[in-house]
């Protein structure tokens, strides 16, 4: 099993900071989990600032002196940070060409021309799927309200009929699919193999978002048969564009990562032989890095260019798509070093030591415990980080396959029914026009098939491979 960039600086080198029983570093977990849920929920502070408080508490909690349990967050922040961060940061920058560009207009309006009626929810989710891929989920969510409201205006479709397709294309490629921030940072703390990963999350996705999607789509308009909000469509970026990419160049370097993180899996398999120089050559090309770092430099050509932008230009976009993420990097980081202290707390073997007794098996373990996180702090990625923390043991005796799902059955469980504490259950309801009430029956309901499919999924496959 490889890991992402760097190895986990203190996950097999640190001694534990305390030698707490598994009493007290129970009462531990729950009291930093439970400060971190209050600090977000209660107070609204940062999930940053209350991933560093809860950190330090859980350390204190479990008797560690302070200054142990610092550098282990510390130190957990920096690993991860190095890990995805660039990551993070690379697919900022291509989401942000992709929106400027208008090539992601030309994705959404080349799909649409050629479908109609029926099969139109059925094009709503595979424009979210692929615009997702690149993409954070609420980035998508803005890119594609004006094309979901202009769909089901002009067409005189049911707005849920339309609208849960691509929320369920966009929400599974954010908990399933790398290179999104949530599965990076559970593949780096399990030590997960990525291309695998990629591969079995693709896998999981396809069935889980048709379920999700345009088959649900059909109880969602009936259960809540509102017609699309009667506001201004923001305007869309090519509108004031004279040109843009090609359907064909655009879409080629949105998949242009995906296919060299799976070649580089492909051919893992296939050859399995460290020193063999093909091997060698994709185990470069394939790296997340550099397939990202590819895809932006391709980008710049096949997006950039075609618009009509001029260096500065191209230079201005990649400085704006770096500073919305500054938060996410701090968040992403905070998370990693929750998760270290998990760790060097003695946490994680406490958790292997409860599976062993209680006979869980580690992929449902897993999934329970994303669930929790999920409805106690409303963020799918602070549950991906934690759960992954807890259990990133569970993998040390798995096969690179188990692993790999050992991920996915996290970020199954990371988007279990969204409510109230979750901002991308304020961002629908408003941009859908809905109340409380009709937000729960529709995205919250979507959000829980996607988890409870896709972890029966992962469940199905953990039997068979």
């Amino acid at each position: 099993m490889t890991r992402l960039s760097v190895e986990m600086l203190a996950a097999d080198t640190v001694e534990p900071i305390t030698s707490a029983g598994h009493a007290q570093l129970g009462i531990a977990v729950l009291a930093g989990i439970a400060l971190i849920v209050l600090l977000i929920t209660k107070f609204k502070l940062h999930a940053f600032l209350a991933l560093t408080i809860g950190s330090l508490a859980l350390g204190a909690f479990a008797g560690a002196p302070l200054d142990k349990a610092i550098t282990s967050f510390t130190t957990g922040l920096g690993s991860t940070v190095a890990g995805v961060g660039v990551l993070i940061a690379l697919g900022a920058i291509l989401g942000k060409m992709l929106a400027d560009s208008g090539g992601a207009d030309q994705i959404v309006d080349t799909i649409l021309a050629k479908a109609g009626g029926r099969s139109m929810p059925w094009a709503m989710v595979l424009i979210a799927s692929v615009i997702g891929l690149p993409l954070f989920f609420e980035v998508g969510v803005v890119l594609l309200i004006p094309v979901v409201l202009m769909v089901a205006k002009r067409g005189n479709y049911s707005l849920m009929r339309i609208g849960i397709p691509a929320l369920a294309g966009l929400s599974v490629m954010h908990g399933l699919v790398p290179p999104h921030p949530g599965p990076l940072v559970a593949i780096d703390a399990v030590g997960a193999n990525l291309g695998v990963t990629l591969a079995l999350g693709v896998l999981v996705a396809i069935p889980t978002v048709v379920i999700a999607g345009p088959l649900f789509s059909r109880y969602a308009a009936k259960w809540v048969d509102v017609p699309a909000p009667d506001r201004m469509i923001p305007q869309r970026a090519s509108e004031e564009l004279e040109k843009r990419p090609s359907f064909g160049a655009t879409l080629a370097t949105i998949l242009l990562p995906v296919v060299l993180m799976l070649s580089k899996a492909l051919v893992d398999i296939v050859i399995d032989d460290p020193e063999n120089t093909v091997q060698r050559v994709f185990d470069v090309i394939g790296s997340p890095l550099i397939a990202l770092l590819a895809a932006v430099l391709v980008g710049i050509f096949t997006l950039g260019r075609p618009a009509g932008f001029s260096k500065e230009r191209i230079s201005s976009i990649v400085e704006k798509g770096l500073a919305p993420i500054a938060g996410i990097l701090l968040i992403v980081g905070a998370g990693g070093g929750f998760k270290q202290t998990l760790i060097d707390s003695g946490v994680g073997q406490m958790v292997l030591d409860i599976s062993e007794d209680w006979s869980i098996p580690a992929l449902l373990l897993a999934w329970l415990i994303a669930v929790a996180i999920r409805l106690a702090t409303g963020s799918a990625t602070v549950a991906t980080i934690s759960a992954a923390g807890l259990v990133a043991p569970l993998a040390a005796d798995m096969s690179t396959a188990h692993a790999a799902l050992l991920v996915l059955a996290i970020g199954a469980g990371s988007l279990f029914f969204s409510h109230v504490n979750d901002a991308g259950f304020w961002l629908v309801k408003e941009y859908f026009g809905l109340n409380v009430g009709q937000t729960i029956k529709t995205w919250s309901i979507m959000e829980t098939i996607i988890s409870v499919v896709a972890g029966a999924l992962v469940l199905l496959l953990s039997l068979v491979i």
